[in-house]
């Protein structure tokens, strides 16, 4: 507290208005756009393991797999850095779009910005299934990423915004489970034109193009935020949006505090610059770690490359295939599972209890893989052993799925006060696309390296991320989002980052002179 000051933040809000058909629909068509990240992160790790596609693009690889007299570890017969940059060249793209995304998200709204992701998306898909060389591939895999980063950073911003905050948890997920549905997906047309005589990468890459038009279509049809129209001065249509979004006449109480987080929006011209303010630092912790923490449960490294991982494991090529359909079905079921609870039991306890689990998972996945492969990482193992590992995964990917992967998007997407919104959203989203072009591009060579030891250094920093969020991380349930002040003002760490004139009865007090120095 400043200066020793004991500060009465008040009791959390709870405005009118609940859950209308509107606002549902809404919803589930914006978060649609999560089905072309999912699309994406499952197809690459399917089609990076066709022979067809590696004997075209990538022959020293197919070489390897295939090479009867080769002496080659399991664990290293994918390292390949040009075919990690085929995978992770879209997420340094998405990395860089996520900057450019939140001016356009800020200065247009996040409907304009939703629409351009989904074109941009599928223009990237209509290349990628056209490719002839790996040049076109590349190109095509950097529109993806455009596509992308315009899409995280926009979508969890638009669900938090429309959702009532008793549902904000439940309907923000919607685009985690998007990203699953998407997984799952991809997973099953690998599946499919795996068996195809020619051309399924083909098919498997140019079939992109169906979430991109569902997103770029549902996105054209979709009406923009309270906040953000009230953020581009048009606020009587904000006031108009908000009745009906929330379902009731009587909205002058939210829509003063969103009056007055816009007044202080307008106030800041640099939000780049005042988000580094200490006022804002548990918000910008968070944007930072989280996203780091949750590239760090390696459930990208799985999610890449499910097919090419089981591969090495043993299975054969359709037995791949189908293990990456399952543990996809999973993530879906996981998610819908987060969707019931978030908003029951709360972000930390799912955050938590995720943890744990997957700590447990990638530990006897790493000590079996060592007892059975050691370092030579020579033979295969047992069907015992393979289902066993399979297991296992699914139960990781599980914990993954209800904890880390949408809280992951959730949390950061509500933390952040209105002035400094896509600004935070846009780090949150360049942070996760940086550390996901990390992990691509170094898994197979990690994998080649750490071999076993690998799953050990995920559950190693699994260990520090769960520790992080039991000290660190309040409860945000039901608070609405421009009231989160209260709750870092209370918390026993970061309030004495919070200034006294921060928070206030209704809503963010705006300092005389000042306020922003």
């Amino acid at each position: 507290m400043a200066g020793g000051a004991i500060v009465s933040t008040g009791p959390i809000k709870n405005y009118n208005g609940g859950m209308t058909a509107f606002v549902l629909i809404t919803c589930v068509v914006a978060a649609t756009g999560g089905l072309i990240f999912g699309y994406d992160l499952g197809i690459s790790g399917g089609v990076t393991s066709m022979n067809e596609f590696l004997m075209r693009f990538f022959p020293s690889v197919y070489k390897k797999m295939n090479s009867a007299t080769t002496k080659e570890s399991q664990y290293c017969k994918f390292d390949s850095q040009t075919l990690t940059s085929f995978t992770s060249s879209l997420y340094l793209a998405g990395l860089i779009a996520s900057f450019v995304a939140s001016v356009v998200t800020r200065i247009f709204g996040r409907k304009v910005s939703m629409v351009t992701g989904g074109a941009v998306f599928l223009l990237g898909a209509i290349i990628n299934g056209a490719a002839m060389n790996i040049a076109m591939l590349i190109i095509g895999r950097v529109l993806l990423g455009v596509g992308v980063g315009f899409g995280n950073q926009s979508v969890p911003v638009y669900l938090s915004e429309m959702a009532p905050a008793k549902l904000r948890g439940a309907l923000n997920m919607g685009f985690q489970l998007a990203i699953t549905i998407g997984i799952l997906v991809a997973n099953l047309v690998n599946y499919g034109t795996a068996q195809m005589k020619s051309n399924g990468w083909r098919w498997s890459l140019a079939l992109a193009a169906v979430p991109a038009i569902l997103m770029t279509v549902g996105s054209i049809l979709l009406a923009d935020t309270p906040n953000s129209l009230m953020e581009r001065g048009h606020m009587e249509k904000a006031k108009a949006m908000l009745q009906k979004v929330r379902g009731v006449s009587d909205v002058d109480e939210e829509f003063q505090d969103l009056l007055d987080a816009s007044q202080k929006s307008k106030m800041v011209e640099h939000p780049w610059r005042n988000i580094m303010q200490s006022r804002y630092r548990p918000q910008l912790v968070m944007a930072i770690l989280i996203p780091f923490f949750q590239q760090l449960t390696g459930i990208n490294a799985i999610m890449f490359y499910a097919p090419v991982l089981f591969k090495t494991l043993g299975f054969g090529d359709s037995a791949s295939l189908m293990s990456a359909v399952i543990t996809g079905l999973v993530n879906v079921v996981a998610t819908l599972v987060s969707i019931f609870t978030v908003d029951k039991y709360g972000r930390r306890f799912l955050f938590l209890e995720g943890g744990i689990q997957m700590i447990i998972c990638q530990i006897i996945v790493g000590v079996v893989l060592g007892l059975k492969f050691g370092n030579t990482g020579q033979g295969s193992l047992s069907k015992g052993y393979a289902d066993l590992v399979l297991v296992l995964i699914c139960f990781y990917v599980a914990a993954f799925a209800w904890s880390w992967g949408p809280l992951g998007w959730l949390v950061p997407s509500e933390i952040f006060p209105l002035e400094i919104r896509s600004a935070g959203q846009a780090i949150n989203v360049s942070v996760n696309m940086f550390f996901t072009f990390i992990i691509a591009q170094i898994f197979l060579a990690l994998l080649c390296h750490l071999k076993y030891g690998l799953f050990l250094f995920f559950a190693a920093w699994e260990i520090i991320m769960t520790v992080f969020i039991y000290f660190f991380m309040p409860e945000t349930k039901n608070i609405p989002i421009e009231e989160m002040n209260r709750m870092w003002k209370q918390h026993w760490f970061w309030g004495k980052y919070i200034p006294d004139d921060a928070v206030a009865d209704h809503g963010i007090q705006l300092s005389a002179g000042k306020g922003m120095a």
